[in-house]
């Protein structure tokens, strides 16, 4: 399951409708999740409206078109690497299909944490991990149960205006947001990634 959990973007089910039953049970998993301090600072909201998931999805389509364009678009990474370039620009194609459709997945879920006081400054690894590491609990789970999820954090260009929708309180910052819809075909493997030798340290940079 780890390892044939994948983005799913363009197998997304738009059609048929996701018991909130299923979600409730991948979200108790997810609370399984550490988090620093035993704070649980987390918070979820489970969009499922019609007019608010569309609205989400005209601020994630904004948010899209702005980053394809910029020179960190995925389909714009490893140019010079022809075998890799390939594989960016099927990301990007993926990508912007979700980002066409996004308010018409059945259910959007946003992981959100408590946060007093406002962002701490420098190194923010501590709070958000107390947070995402229960996101990727609830996409596992997903998996497990025939749904297939996206990691996304393109809305987070209109994070206020996304709370105002949604009225999350100011002390709440978003942190993802994932798309969940029964997924079509049963082909998911391994993604290619980079030699573990590569990117391994042993002792030392």
């Amino acid at each position: 399951m780890l390892t044939t959990t994948r983005s799913v973007r363009k197998r997304l089910d738009l059609t048929r409708p996701v018991p909130m039953g299923l979600v409730r049970e991948c979200l108790e998993i997810a609370l399984q999740a550490p988090t620093g301090g035993n704070a649980q600072g987390w918070h979820w909201i489970v969009v499922t409206d019609a007019a608010r998931r569309k609205a989400i999805g005209d601020y994630y389509g904004r948010s899209w078109r702005r980053y394809y364009d910029s020179e960190s678009s995925a389909g714009n990474l490893f140019q010079d690497d022809p075998a890799r370039s390939v594989a960016q620009r099927r990301v990007s194609d993926s990508a912007a299909y979700l980002a066409d459709r996004m308010g018409e997945v059945p259910v959007l879920v946003m992981a959100c944490i408590t946060v007093p006081g406002g962002l701490p400054e420098g190194n923010q690894a501590g709070l958000w991990g107390s947070l995402l590491p229960a996101a990727w609990s609830y996409m596992l789970a997903a998996r497990a149960r025939g749904l297939g999820t996206a990691w996304t954090t393109l809305h987070l260009a209109y994070e206020g205006e996304i709370a105002e929708l949604l009225g999350i309180p100011g002390d709440v910052r978003q942190g993802v947001l994932v798309p969940t819809a029964y997924y079509t075909g049963e082909t998911f493997r391994p993604a290619s990634r980079q030699p573990l030798d590569e990117v391994l340290h042993l002792d030392h940079w």
